[in-house]
């Protein structure tokens, strides 16, 4: 079982940013994919952006240019830097992960989350 571990949200005003940090347990870079979800009141998660163990990235096209995924697998840690910030992505982000699909896809169901991170930006 995976544990991951959200931190870094907070309240920042339009145009600012944030750096979210996503902790796991275990080993979970050999063949796993890791992503970041969002979801804001009263509307559905959505993905932000996605990385598989070969470092394969996508990106949501509503914050292509402004968030950066990474991973640092020496800390067993996944990190979205959200820059230029907008009150759109106010929302609570969630880190998950899953077992990667074929070719390294990262589409389909994630089967271990985070509790999730505020993330409100005023305008």
């Amino acid at each position: 079982q995976v544990q991951l571990v959200e931190s870094g949200g907070g309240s920042v005003q339009a145009g600012g940013s944030l750096r979210l940090s996503c902790a796991a347990s275990g080993d979970v870079y050999d063949s796993y994919c890791l992503a970041w979800f969002r979801q804001a009141p009263g509307k559905e998660r959505e993905g932000v952006a996605s990385i598989n163990m070969v470092g394969m990235i996508t990106y949501a096209d509503s914050v292509k240019g402004r968030f950066t995924i990474s991973k640092d697998h020496a800390k067993n840690t996944l990190y979205l830097q959200m820059n230029n910030l907008k009150p759109e992505d106010t929302a609570k982000y969630y880190c998950a992960a899953r077992h990667a699909g074929l070719w390294g896809s990262c589409e389909g169901e994630y089967n271990n989350w985070g509790q999730g991170t505020q993330v409100t930006v005023s305008s």
